[in-house]
């Protein structure tokens, strides 16, 4: 695939919940009514509807917890707004790792400008050991790799084995999506024996929005592995809103692409794909993984569950 997006310019100078029991017992007793989406090997468990009380987060003290950001370098009120909101949520749900979705900063890129928009938002969750780990969207240079805090040491794509549960990341560099990425990503998804792998960049494979909406090409590419390697989840930005699709061939995918910016009403609800869907406010994501379940809350500016759920983890066919 040939590159397709100009990224910003960037200065090379650097700066030096719920009881013990297991989730989805709780969830399946409360709300036995509730759908099952399946899609292939994938099983996603939601509330009945959106003004159901949400999926808690069991809070484990041994399970992974993490959450999701995307599409929010711009400096506004509004986003240092979702980021106290990301900061309140910690206290009691505490997230040792945050995940980007690319667009990390709007417009110049100089030290002053990751301060404004990246330390100063975030600085009690990075003062408190908080991890931040980016992928690259269309805004961003590739520069960006050599920023110490977004811990990509130096690459435009990498994975990383996190800290707690059988699980790995990989972020991909999706604006110029170069063959010997696509090898990359096949050799890595073939070789790891992770029980989750969770995929994150910026670009969706499936997406409602009215402003960019799916990128096909880039499905075609990725779409084949994802489903051939086991991937369980992935997570995209680029659209500015919220979108949790259906399964598509047994892969959830989540649109994470309103932690700053916000395109309002721009879900085309004609597409038949949406699970869940928010586009009136920013929204972040969090999340646990406790061996084969995934428990998720996204959240808003305001504090507000919009949507949650549980996801059972793929299992390879035998």
């Amino acid at each position: 695939m040939t590159g397709r997006r100009t990224p910003a310019p960037i200065s090379a100078t650097w700066r030096a919940i719920a009881a013990p029991a297991t989730a989805l017992a709780l969830f399946v007793a409360a709300h036995a009514c509730g759908p099952v989406e399946k899609a292939g090997p994938a099983t996603v468990i939601t509330p009945p509807t959106p003004a159901a009380p949400p999926v808690q987060l069991p809070n484990r003290a041994d399970s992974l917890k993490f959450a999701v950001l995307g599409d929010f370098g711009n400096g506004s009120a509004a986003q240092s707004q979702l980021g106290a909101t990301m900061v309140k949520t910690r206290a009691s749900f505490p997230f040792e790792m945050v995940i980007l979705t690319g667009d990390n900063i709007y417009g110049s890129q100089r030290p002053q400008d990751f301060a404004a928009r990246f330390e100063i938002p975030y600085k009690l969750l990075l003062d408190a050991g908080v991890k931040f780990y980016a992928s690259l969207g269309n805004h961003d240079s590739p520069e960006q790799a050599n920023y110490p805090p977004f811990n990509m040491d130096g690459k435009t794509y990498y994975s990383v084995k996190a800290p707690k549960q059988s699980v790995r990341f990989y972020a991909l560099e999706t604006t110029y999506p170069k063959p010997e990425q696509i090898t990359w990503i096949e050799n890595e998804l073939k070789s790891t024996n992770d029980d989750w792998k969770i995929a994150f960049f910026h670009h969706p494979l499936y997406s409602s929005g009215e402003r960019h909406g799916s990128d096909i090409q880039l499905r075609e590419t990725l779409e084949p592995l994802f489903v051939q390697y086991n991937v369980s989840v992935v997570f995209t930005g680029h659209d500015h809103f919220y979108e949790r699709t259906k399964p598509q061939k047994g892969i959830p995918y989540f649109v994470v692409g309103s932690g700053g910016q916000l395109r309002r009403g721009n879900i085309d609800t004609s597409t038949g794909i949406t699970a869940r869907g928010f586009d009136t406010d920013l929204a972040f994501l969090v999340a646990e993984i406790y061996r084969d379940e995934l428990v998720f809350n996204t959240i808003s500016r305001t504090g507000a569950v919009i949507d949650s759920g549980i996801i059972l983890r793929r299992q390879p066919e035998k």
